[in-house]
């Protein structure tokens, strides 16, 4: 039985990983920062109790942070996982803006913390690293794995010392070590303070007579935009590679988020110009205007094609918002699920209010 440690186990990409690695057999670790309220709310429904001799828990989580090198080093000793997928960060690009000294050390310093540990443990896990489409920044679309990174924020920054530290201890210490270059992804799982999840909570707010008003920054930030649980397919897929390498994942496509409020509030017949109004607050110091992936490399090297795009994401991501208001939906994100991935209460049961 191989065994996985994923970093960031309680967001939305750690959920869909854990259960797409269970599936497959995987004994899972789970690293989770200790907090006095719940937050596990994604993998609830995966967890098992190991103290409950009926049944067979192959989700362990640990306590811990990627701020604390010594603990990291325990739990890769302890573990001695085959695979190590690190997706923990502070991962809200306009909070960078607020926190960029914490962005820095978490999103920055924790990836090379976990590669130390690796590489003082002498484990030989394989190590993904959790890159972001961010990095490009001003850099004119489509992006792929040659194209010249210009961060736009203290978070794009830090993503890319923790790309250029994955790339080095590759080189430097051959280990199998590579970045997945991921474009946006959402999922009814998003945290709610991401723009799309944002949208389609104030949509089925709104039509539930709970909520009038939506406030939003820019509307012309183009991005392409995919579903989680495509993405960490992708993830996968990396790892199992004879040789380590980087790989951009998109869908090819870009939309505004206009567009998503077109799509979004057009679903349920209703105009968002009546709701949305523009906050200056939500506009960030330095914008990201256009991302859009060149995904031939993963094409072609992983065989790794999206599966859900634009239109369809955002219906599944409404009618899932809807279903958590008790609201009826049109029920077309449900059908959509069912023909991709399978039961739509495997997929989306778990539709969580909180942050990644």
């Amino acid at each position: 039985m191989k065994k996985a440690l994923i970093t960031g186990i309680t967001g939305q990409d750690g959920s869909y990983l854990a259960e797409l690695l269970l599936s497959k057999g995987y004994e899972v670790h789970g690293l989770i920062r200790r907090s006095s309220t719940f937050n596990t709310g994604r993998i609830e429904h995966i967890y098992h109790d190991p103290h409950n001799p009926t049944n067979e828990a192959r989700l362990l989580l640990h306590y811990g942070d990627i701020g604390a090198t010594g603990n990291l080093i325990e739990l890769i000793y302890d573990i001695r996982p085959d695979e190590v997928y690190h997706l923990a960060a502070q991962s809200h690009v306009r909070v960078s803006f607020e926190m960029p000294e914490y962005t820095g050390d978490v999103t920055g310093l924790g990836t090379l913390r976990l590669l130390e540990a690796l590489r003082n443990s002498g484990t030989p896990a394989r190590f993904y690293q959790a890159s972001s489409s961010e990095m490009f920044g001003a850099a004119k679309p489509p992006q792929s794995e040659t194209t010249p990174f210009e961060p736009q924020s203290p978070y794009a920054a830090a993503k890319a010392y923790a790309y250029y530290v994955t790339r080095n201890y590759r080189q430097a210490y051959q280990l199998f070590a590579t970045n997945g270059i991921l474009f946006n992804h959402e999922s009814p799982r998003r945290g709610e303070t991401f723009v799309t999840r944002k949208i389609t909570r104030a949509l089925a707010a709104i039509k539930a007579g709970k909520q009038d008003t939506l406030y939003l920054g820019n509307l012309e930030a183009r991005r392409d935009w995919g579903y989680a649980p495509d993405y960490v397919a992708a993830m996968w897929k990396m790892l199992q590679l004879d040789q380590p390498d980087d790989f951009a994942v998109g869908t090819g496509e870009a939309h505004s988020v206009r567009e998503f409020l077109d799509e979004s509030f057009g679903y349920l017949n209703l105009g968002w110009h009546d709701y949305v109004k523009i906050d200056p607050r939500y506009f960030r110091p330095t914008e990201v205007d256009f991302l859009q992936a060149d995904i031939s490399k993963a094409r072609q090297v992983l065989g790794w094609e999206p599966r859900i795009f634009f239109r369809d994401l955002v219906r599944i991501m409404v009618d899932a918002d809807l279903e958590l208001l008790g609201l009826e939906s049109p029920g077309e994100g449900k059908r959509i699920i069912e023909k991709h991935h399978g039961p739509w209460h495997r997929w989306e049961s778990q539709v969580v209010s909180m942050g990644d």
